[in-house]
């Protein structure tokens, strides 16, 4: 392994632990002193299930939970969603994008409820102001944690 990789690597641990050991808190009990650049984990009681990252750590989270969050805004909850209604496979056609399953009721009714669960998890967060620090713990907790709502494929 390239020893450059290799130093952002063996750095990345320290910062895992401190996401990890920190007591959960809901997004309406964030504290006002909350980061904005971090890393953020979503978990109910001790599953942990995904993993984000943003520069401004109450705005992303709010953009998960809020009903008015758009498929764009609450990936997450989207993900949630698609599992409710047994639609997990991405069609790339008209009746089967984003947009057409958010306006299907049933659909549309479990991303609101989906929405709704976000916002009572628990979440925990760590400062990390680097973009590719970012980046590379996002991926690293993911993969230690093993969470199952995470996805790195690409369009």
């Amino acid at each position: 392994m390239h020893e450059s990789f290799l130093r952002y690597a063996e750095s990345l641990h320290p910062s895992f632990e401190r996401l990890t050991t920190m007591v959960g808190v809901t997004i309406p009990t964030l504290p006002k002193d909350a980061p904005s650049q971090a890393i953020y984990l979503f978990s109910e009681s001790d599953r942990h299930l995904y993993v984000g990252r943003t520069k401004n750590l109450k705005q992303r989270l709010r953009q998960h939970s809020i009903p008015g969050s758009q498929q764009n805004q609450a990936v997450f909850a989207f993900r949630l969603a698609r599992e409710a209604t047994g639609r997990m496979i991405a069609a790339y056609t008209i009746q089967g994008s984003r947009t057409a399953m958010t306006a299907d009721e049933e659909f549309a009714t479990a991303f609101t409820e989906a929405k709704r669960r976000v916002r009572a998890m628990q979440v925990r967060y760590v400062e990390e102001t680097d973009p590719l620090r970012q980046a590379l713990l996002e991926i690293y907790a993911s993969i230690v944690l093993q969470t199952p709502y995470n996805d790195f494929h690409t369009h």
